[in-house]
């Protein structure tokens, strides 16, 4: 089944003062989105989802990347996806779009990652806030780089629909200043090597 792209869309924050202290370097949040479709619409439970995950998520990953690196460039530094589910479709749909390595991968090649791609997926209506979570790229650890995009899109999703993303960032968060998790673990005495603390 071929997708079926309604919308397109592409939002750049961009922050020049956070916290009353202006940002010595505005930092960039980037957001891409397509609305979509959602190809298991009206069909009741599909068990098996893999051959529209197969056909969709090369596509939706190649998109959406590019029209994230036709902003960032070599730049980017923090990362993220996420999904909204109409209402006429299940959680399930969102997350078999974004967490199979036919979406997410075209991501990761594209700027060399090295930590895993953060997410977040929901169910909604139109309007539903879409909230992508980001990490460093290459540092699982690095705490400048937690940050969260919100965005929302008032006509979508539509009961038929999924808003598919994906979120970058140029910068860490403004005006950083709570440290990072290399810090707390010595100051604990874990191991450093293992910034997840586990």
């Amino acid at each position: 089944m071929p997708i079926e792209i309604r919308r397109t869309l592409l939002q750049v924050q961009t922050t020049h003062v956070e916290g009353w202290k202006k940002v010595a370097v505005p930092t960039k949040l980037i957001t891409a989105m397509a609305i979509i479709r959602n190809p298991w619409f009206g069909r009741g439970h599909v068990e098996d989802l893999s051959p529209e995950i197969r056909d969709h998520g090369p596509v939706l990953g190649k998109l959406l990347t590019d029209m994230i690196l036709d902003v960032t460039g070599d730049a980017l530094e923090g990362y993220g996806k996420a999904s909204v589910v109409g209402m006429g479709g299940e959680q399930e749909h969102g997350q078999g779009l974004t967490h199979t390595l036919w979406f997410g991968n075209q991501y990761r090649e594209a700027v060399d990652a090295k930590s895993y791609l953060v997410f977040s997926n929901t169910r909604g209506g139109a309007g539903t806030s879409l909230v992508i979570p980001l990490l460093d790229k290459d540092d699982g650890g690095r705490r400048s780089h937690y940050q969260t995009i919100h965005v929302q899109v008032p006509d979508a999703p539509g009961e038929d629909e999924i808003i598919i993303a994906l979120g970058a960032s140029m910068g860490g968060h403004p005006n950083h200043r709570i440290g990072d998790r290399y810090k707390d673990l010595r100051e604990m005495g874990h191991d450093v090597d293992n910034p997840a603390g586990v």
